[in-house]
């Protein structure tokens, strides 16, 4: 029996919900799908909006998209085997090429799920995206939070998953990641959730998948060659419009680090205009000691140096005295001079005919 590959439950460990212990943070640190590896248990890491678990799941869809496939792919299989439609078209003849029947009778099984999912009221599905290994712990953690609160929980998508790490190593492994939305064919939903997920996250998209398509394992590799999205991305916008989106989303990044940036060097900026205030703060204190100093003709040097002083240890001190001031060279070489006239041997000369 089909078991329902998009839901989960409250007891799955790696599954989050507003009701759970750990805050959302938390659990996006402690749970990282580059780090959780699946041993058969835990292929999914979950995070939902709300506690309340809807699900749309069919049997009865399941059941008759089933056998309406096996007939589709045995169609499919005739066409190649059909010899008698051309590899090439031919306008003249009005025949067309294998590709193109084969197209035809794909486009209407399109459409015939459709019918099948409307009909049993199974129309949820999710948005694909894909990220590599080295990525997809920031992807994971940005969508989460952007669903719980965040620009994606104003739109219809009610809860994400991701798948975790496989067993073995497995080289240039893309995890996808599945954004649930209540209603694939509602065009107007899924292009909001579209807008914010090119607009708010710069996010590349994989198209939307049915979960009925999921139930009956319709994907990129099935026999039948079926679509294996109800909605490509040019279906729902042009690529310039898609360009146009994710180019303003990095612009946007961009400019808000630069503006990051300059509020640093800025702050930066400031504390160094700042270190003037303190030599001015400082001068000031100086001025004031100097107004209290009883000596007027006291230098800048004589204030430095008066704050540098080591005190004295308290108590009575010997006062030492201070020594003489030695004589200047001119006075020591003048008395020097007296000496050497005083002692000169030569006779003076007569004064009024006196010795």
């Amino acid at each position: 029996m089909p078991t329902n590959e998009d839901a989960t439950t409250t007891a799955y460990p790696y599954a989050w919900f507003p009701e759970s212990d750990l805050p959302l943070k938390d659990f996006l640190a402690k749970y990282k799908p580059s780090m959780v590896q699946d041993d058969g248990t835990k292929p999914w890491i979950w995070a939902h909006k709300t506690f309340e678990l809807k699900s749309d799941f069919s049997l009865e869809a399941i059941a008759e998209a089933q056998a309406y496939l096996e007939k589709v792919t045995e169609k499919v299989e005739a066409i190649k085997n059909d010899e008698s439609i051309p590899v090439r078209a031919n306008k003249k003849k009005g025949t067309k090429s294998k590709k193109e029947v084969r197209e035809e009778v794909q486009n209407e099984a399109t459409e015939k799920l459709k019918d099948i999912s409307v009909r049993h009221g199974y129309v949820s599905g999710k948005w694909l995206i894909f990220a590599p290994a080295e990525r997809v712990d920031a992807v994971w953690s940005e969508i989460a939070t952007s669903i719980v609160d965040g620009p994606l929980s104003t739109t219809c998508v009610s809860h994400a998953k991701v798948a975790t790490s496989p067993k073995t190593e497995t080289p240039n492994y893309q995890h996808v990641l599945c954004l649930y939305m209540p209603n694939v064919y509602d065009k107007a939903a899924v292009l909001e959730v579209m807008k914010v997920l090119l607009g708010k996250h710069g996010l590349s998209l994989s198209g939307v998948k049915s979960d009925l398509y999921t139930s009956v394992s319709l994907d990129s590799k099935h026999a039948s060659g079926i679509q294996s999205t109800v909605w490509r991305n040019t279906a729902l916008m042009k690529n310039a419009e898609m360009m146009g989106l994710r180019d303003k989303f990095f612009a946007d990044l961009s400019a808000s680090k630069t503006a990051a940036l300059e509020v640093v060097v800025k702050a930066a900026d400031d504390t160094e205009s700042s270190a003037p205030k303190a030599s001015s703060t400082k001068a000031k204190l100086k001025l004031k000691k100097k107004a209290v100093n009883d000596d007027p003709f006291a230098s800048d040097d004589d204030d430095d140096a008066a704050e540098e002083k080591v005190p004295e240890p308290k108590g009575k001190t010997e006062k030492k005295p201070a020594p003489k001031p030695k004589a200047s060279t001119s006075k020591r070489a003048k008395s020097e001079s007296d000496d050497d006239e005083d002692e000169d041997p030569r006779p003076k000369k007569k004064r009024n005919g006196k010795k």
